[in-house]
């Protein structure tokens, strides 16, 4: 099938881009979308012209590596999945695509659809971890959780980092990423200890990253290739008043 791509073209972080449109007049519709990708480049490089840049590596939906804007969509218009899942059968025969990088200012451009999300491994190393030694793995009934809670946790855990949510989400944020990490950790009883902690760093880290706040429109969700919920953010933002109450109980235990 025909297919018309206008891709946005950006050779480095301070340069300007614009979209440049390319004509595929055989595309499988059983190639995946980053396949159609490779066709393309594999005709520029014939031809001597520098191929389109883009994020990728398991292409199985796992590492939360590829990802751009199809159409003003993160990762295109099939629901929870990214975008090295989507295959072509789910276009049709001239279908027009515009192809851009994830749109924050945490998320600077690198090159062409290539954009650098080093905001979010910040994010991560503020807080987003245990710091207890634990040895070994322990004894799966150690420790009793609730199932309740542990499939809550394992939900939240299925988040890739892939960016969608700050992409889709008006003012940039990061709430979703951010949420997903503080409820997988702080659900079990392994993540309470540093529970404050975490959730306050975290925020401040966000803050610094200039990612904007959350205002509960829900793009985040509706894209996001795992399916975290935003049941997670109101779980984070009870944990942050909880971190500044037991702060200012401190203060004033002094």
């Amino acid at each position: 099938m025909r297919i018309i791509l206008h891709i946005w073209r950006q050779p480095n972080t301070n340069a300007k881009g614009s979209f440049v449109r390319y004509e595929l007049p055989d595309v499988n519709h059983h190639m995946s979308f980053l396949e159609m990708l490779d066709v393309l480049n594999e005709d520029l490089i014939a031809k001597g012209e520098d191929p389109v840049a883009f994020d990728h590596d398991c292409r199985e939906g796992i590492c939360g590596m590829c990802g751009c804007m199809v159409n003003g969509v993160a990762h295109g218009p099939l629901p929870a999945t990214t975008l090295c899942q989507l295959h072509m059968r789910h276009f049709k025969d001239g279908d027009e695509l515009w192809l851009e990088p994830w749109r924050a200012k945490a998320f600077p451009v690198i090159k062409d659809l290539v954009v650098n999300r080093g905001a979010f491994d910040r994010l991560i190393a503020a807080g987003g971890f245990i710091s207890v030694a634990t040895g070994s793995a322990p004894d799966g009934n150690a420790i009793l959780v609730p199932k309740e809670k542990s499939d809550r946790s394992m939900d939240a855990a299925a988040c890739i980092g892939c960016g969608a949510c700050v992409a889709m989400c008006p003012n940039a944020s990061a709430s979703l990423f951010m949420a997903a990490k503080i409820a997988h950790l702080g659900l079990l009883p392994q993540g309470k200890p540093e529970r404050y902690e975490r959730v306050t760093a975290m925020v401040a880290q966000a803050q610094a990253e200039l990612f904007g706040s959350c205002t509960n429109i829900g793009e985040c969700e509706a894209v996001c290739p795992k399916g975290i919920k935003l049941e997670n953010i109101a779980f984070m933002n009870r944990e942050f008043l909880a971190a500044k109450w037991a702060g200012r109980a401190g203060e004033m235990a002094e």
